[in-house]
């Protein structure tokens, strides 16, 4: 059977996640997504019909893990997901969307007006270019790379106690595993598998979540000022 290119009704579990102001802004994130996100090949349009499931309320289950007032970084943002349904669900939370390509960041921009996300920025760019530059309380991440890549491109972004929350699939612990050395490289305060949306979304979504030690940027600087004394 093929699938309808139609958006869906939102499921029950979605008006119980996303609550008050979050609930008509989710619904017209969802036909944004539906709409110019299909048109600009920002999402494929077999996955109109699951935009609810497996994409709004799996990334907004993901706010469980992100700690109030946080600053958020969202690397490779694409389509928003999750940074903007981060930024509908805790607007307590600063979200930065950090995306490289320019059709990407246009459609991003055109969210965060429409939806009127006063807690959003969107930059053009790699997360190797903030370093130094921008530090972050929390990184999340989605289909972006593998997890020993993602730890070079987030950690050095991060204060020290600071988070990666990385959304991984059925491979996540086989990832973690993988990461073994880089996760010694960076010296990483502890890194584990968690479950979040337990009674909102089936399956619950998975999140490797890596606490920062000192900052690699950080530690290397210092390093270079004691050899020049």
């Amino acid at each position: 059977m093929a699938e309808s290119d139609e958006l869906p009704d939102a499921p029950d579990a979605a008006r119980a996640v996303f609550t008050g102001e979050a609930w008509p802004r989710a619904r017209a994130f969802a036909e944004m997504l539906a709409g110019p996100g299909v048109v600009r090949g920002l999402l494929g349009p077999r996955e109109v019909s699951r935009i609810w499931d497996r994409h709004l309320l799996n990334c907004a289950v993901v706010a469980e893990a992100v700690p109030e007032d946080a600053h958020l970084v969202d690397i490779g943002s694409g389509a928003g997901l999750p940074g903007i349904v981060l930024a509908i669900v805790r607007p307590d939370v600063s979200v930065t969307l950090l995306e490289p390509l320019l059709r990407r960041t246009t459609f991003l921009e055109e969210c965060v007006e429409e939806l009127k996300l006063d807690n959003v920025e969107v930059l053009r760019g790699r997360a190797e270019e903030l370093v130094g530059k921008r530090v972050f309380d929390v990184a999340s991440a989605r289909a972006v790379a593998p997890l020993d890549r993602l730890l070079a491109w987030s950690l050095p972004l991060l204060r020290e106690g600071g988070q990666l929350l990385a959304m991984k699939g059925e491979r996540a612990a086989e990832e973690l595993d993988d990461a073994t050395r880089q996760l010694e490289t960076y010296g990483v305060r502890s890194a584990e598998l968690v479950t979040v949306g337990r009674g909102k979304v089936d399956p619950p979504a998975t999140l490797v979540r890596v606490v920062a030690g000192r900052s690699p940027a950080r530690s290397a600087q210092g390093a270079r000022r004691r050899r020049k004394r």
